[in-house]
């Protein structure tokens, strides 16, 4: 007997608005009891600027989360926690290594309630954090707002904006997506053809908000103001955190955690396309005609290969989380497909739907090639010294360093042999481009015809993948010497090319 397909209301997500919640975020607890940490968050961007930041949130009393009981309650005090925590740790001259009580203790009870860990993500920073201008315009991107910044800026604003306005036009795809899963158990060839053609409308739809991003967010600002902030603390030695952040509850299963920083690949809606359409990621680096370990070796289990997708789920609300596993369980458009290839409406449908995707990937490509590599080839150009500047003690230039640098500056550190050698590790990636390159291959795997199949797939350099290529040679003719290799950056920290894991912006 097939498995019930999955009823909205059981996951907080809206027929409209999707994952964004049903009700609009609060705009402050109402419990007064929560009014020092609001009166903090009204201030954020003047304590961060002034340096007291720290100072006050240190002098904080304990307030337990006992005063919270609507979920929109919880939510706004997971939101306040992670900007004062964030700020916290990455609003001083070096990174604080640990988060004290007055932020500790209350956090990990409201991340318990909404399961979801104790670090800034996408919920966080997008989903519950935004307001409409005017009730009756509805959640268009000209008419949102945010309710909590770290800088202030109209750039940070706009860049958790676009993704707001991205998941309130594609939550309207969701019950759509439902009925064609329907349809298909119904062997409603029609129905399903007719919803394939709504979904692929606003995925396209979606890519072209995606690169409004442009209008207001600049990516030297985003670069060295903004992202600093997003950044987690897995993987985050060179920026001072080697041991991650010591969560620091005042009881003594207090510990040291290391956690990734925000990303866009712990969007629901975009795994969830995915997931309708039988997209299949794979760990960075392996293909499709891999052979698993288990297959060369029989009766011996694989290693486990890391699929940073998949992995971002445990980033998502739980509720969303389980959606997206029950989707799983239910998926059948590619197998309706499939065995339906010979009607041509239907596969058209289909792959204009992979083919919306693809494009989406690929903007997004363009975006994290204008965002991080071109401003993290310029931020290490800058830090190196020029032919006869003076060097400090530690092979650094002399002087006061660079103003907008902060935790985005390149460290080098001299080796064995007294070369320059960069140790860029971040939020836990593998090699951003690389891996968003798979991703967006991938998603073409599964057309149904094979022309469509070869192009959507890599069979034609995209605009993107020029604009790539180029900035790959730009930065290679800026290497020194052999040991000097390519930076590799995400949004949330940077990497070095042989470490594991994914970047902030990786849908």
């Amino acid at each position: 007997m097939l498995p019930p397909l999955p009823r909205l209301d059981d996951y907080q997500i809206s027929p409209t608005t999707g994952f964004l919640p049903t009700e609009l975020p609060l705009l402050c607890l109402p419990d007064p009891v929560y009014e020092k940490w609001e009166k903090i968050i009204a201030n954020l961007q003047s304590l961060i600027l002034s340096k007291r930041l720290r100072t006050v949130i240190d002098k904080l009393p304990v307030i337990p989360a006992t005063h919270l009981y609507t979920e929109a309650e919880w939510r706004r005090a997971y939101t306040v926690l992670i900007f004062l925590a964030h700020g916290y740790i990455w609003g001083g001259e070096k990174p604080a290594e640990r988060l004290p009580p007055p932020i500790t203790y209350p956090l990990l009870q409201v991340c318990e309630h909404l399961e979801i860990p104790p670090v800034a993500t996408y919920a966080g920073l997008c989903l519950w954090n935004y307001k409409p201008l005017f009730l009756r315009d509805g959640l268009t991107l000209e008419n949102l707002s945010t309710l909590a910044t770290y800088t202030g800026s109209l750039d940070e604003q706009w860049f958790y904006l676009v993704s707001v306005a991205i998941e309130a036009k594609g939550g309207s795809a969701i019950p759509v997506m439902l009925e064609a899963i329907q349809a298909a158990r119904d062997d409603d060839k029609e129905t399903v053809t007719e919803c394939l053609r709504v979904v692929a409308e606003v995925i396209d739809e979606v890519a072209s908000i995606l690169t409004r991003m442009y209008e207001n967010c600049d990516p030297h600002v985003f670069y060295h103001r903004i992202r600093p902030f997003l950044a987690g603390s897995k993987n985050m030695k060179d920026a001072g955190l080697p041991h991650g952040v010591f969560y620091d509850d005042g009881s003594r299963s207090s510990g040291w955690r290391q956690y990734g920083g925000g990303s866009n690949a712990q969007s629901s809606l975009i795994q969830l396309f995915d997931i309708f359409l039988g997209v299949e990621h794979r760990p960075t680096g392996s293909k499709a005609t891999d052979a698993s370990e288990s297959e060369a070796e029989p009766g011996v289990p694989p290693k486990a290969r890391h699929n940073f997708i998949h992995d971002m789920r445990q980033y998502m609300p739980g509720p969303h989380r389980r959606f997206l596993q029950a989707i799983e369980s239910v998926a059948n458009i590619r197998d309706f497909v499939e065995a339906n290839y010979r009607d041509r409406n239907l596969t058209i449908a289909y792959d204009a739907c992979l083919a919306m995707l693809r494009s989406l990937r690929d903007k997004h490509i363009q975006m994290v090639s204008r965002y991080i590599i071109v401003k993290s080839r310029e931020a290490r150009s800058q830090s190196r010294p020029r032919s006869g500047e003076a060097q400090s003690p530690d092979n650094s230039p002399a002087g006061p360093p660079a103003r907008g640098r902060g935790i985005a500056s390149i460290n080098y550190k001299d080796n064995a042999d007294g070369q320059r050698k960069k140790k860029m590790r971040g939020t836990g990636g593998t090699a951003l481009i690389p891996f968003l390159k798979q991703a967006r291959d991938e998603t073409g795997e599964p057309a149904i015809d094979d022309w469509a199949r070869r192009v959507l797939t890599g069979g034609r350099r995209s605009e993107a993948d020029h604009e790539v290529n180029a900035e790959s040679m730009r930065m290679r003719l800026g290497i020194d010497d052999l040991n000097d290799e390519p930076a590799v950056v995400g949004l949330a920290g940077s990497w070095s090319m042989e470490t594991e894991g994914g970047g902030l912006c990786a849908y």
